[in-house]
């Protein structure tokens, strides 16, 4: 396995661990979203950034520069808990902060809420906690 350290990592926006699927679950008939509706629901974000940011001439979250995160990416105040909890629990560095507000923007833009929700900011912060699990021990 080849080692990271933390400056690498934190430039890196999503972490994500990917795990063998039991056969039992491939042979489930649940539905899934196709590559398609996947596709349209990308494009609806990227066209809700577009509006967003048009005045700021700039076309999308990862753009985003400080003060702009502080506009768009406002957390309420059990958000901002939850966030301090996994910054202490995992160790995280200010830039991480950025980038899990950024990607947090962006699952809420997925889901075409105009506000960033405890859902959107936990899924945001799994996909960072690679960080300490692995690479930085």
């Amino acid at each position: 396995m080849v080692e990271l350290v933390g400056p690498l990592l934190d430039r890196i926006d999503m972490h994500i661990e990917v795990n063998a699927i039991p056969y039992c679950q491939l042979e489930q008939k649940k539905k899934i979203e196709t590559s398609q509706e996947i596709r349209k629901r990308v494009n609806f974000a990227r066209e809700i950034q577009l509006e967003r940011y048009q005045k700021y001439h700039i076309f999308s979250n990862s753009e985003l520069t400080p003060p702009l995160i502080g506009k768009f990416c406002e957390l309420d105040k059990n958000s901002q808990r939850i966030l301090g909890i996994a910054f202490d629990k995992l160790g995280l560095s200010a830039r991480a902060y950025n980038r899990i507000l950024k990607v947090a923007r962006t699952i809420a833009d997925l889901e075409a809420s105009e506000k960033i929700q405890e859902k959107h900011l936990a899924e945001a912060i799994q996909y960072r906690s690679l960080d300490r699990k692995y690479w930085n021990k």
